[in-house]
């Protein structure tokens, strides 16, 4: 069995101009970070490892929900490829993960988030927002061959409010 939770980065700051990847969050969205992150622990499994893009936002959205949750933070693992907004890219990335580890939380972004738990999850979501989140659960024991799973669980920030 094979869990993945998905969460769409926090919303964030156009107020400067930079580089997309050097956005930092918005201040709604470190408070819809903290909001929905101190909300989830009852839905994740015991043991997991912990991926971000590292674009700023997502690193950022990935330490708020590290911290609320104690996951280590020196533990997660930052991957050049999840800075990416293709569906196929990501799956690429997620297939790739070591099959010692059952469970694994991602930080990414959209279109490919909402794009990927619409393929390969059973309930369809118009678009993840920001802070959103999507648990997945796999009935292999093998990353490389997940294909259509079971959406377990949907967070959306405006839910909790």
């Amino acid at each position: 069995m094979k869990n993945l939770i998905l969460v769409r980065h926090a919303k964030s700051s156009w107020e400067t101009p930079l580089k997309d990847r050097d956005r930092p969050l918005s201040k709604n969205g470190l408070q819809a970070a903290h909001l929905v992150s101190s909300y989830v622990s009852k839905y994740l499994p015991k043991t997991y490892l912990l991926w971000t893009s590292v674009a700023e936002r997502a690193s950022q959205t990935a330490l708020i929900f590290a911290q609320n949750l104690s996951y280590p933070i020196e533990s997660i693992i930052y991957k050049e490829d999840l800075y990416t907004f293709d569906e196929n890219q990501l799956t690429k990335v997620i297939k790739s993960c070591k099959n010692e580890f059952d469970s694994v939380i991602l930080f990414g972004h959209n279109g490919a988030i909402t794009n990927f738990v619409n393929k390969f999850g059973d309930v369809f979501i118009e678009n993840v927002p920001t802070s959103g989140f999507v648990s997945l659960q796999f009935d292999v024991d093998d990353w490389s061959a997940i294909e259509k799973g079971k959406t377990l669980k949907v967070i959306i920030p405006k839910d909790l409010k």
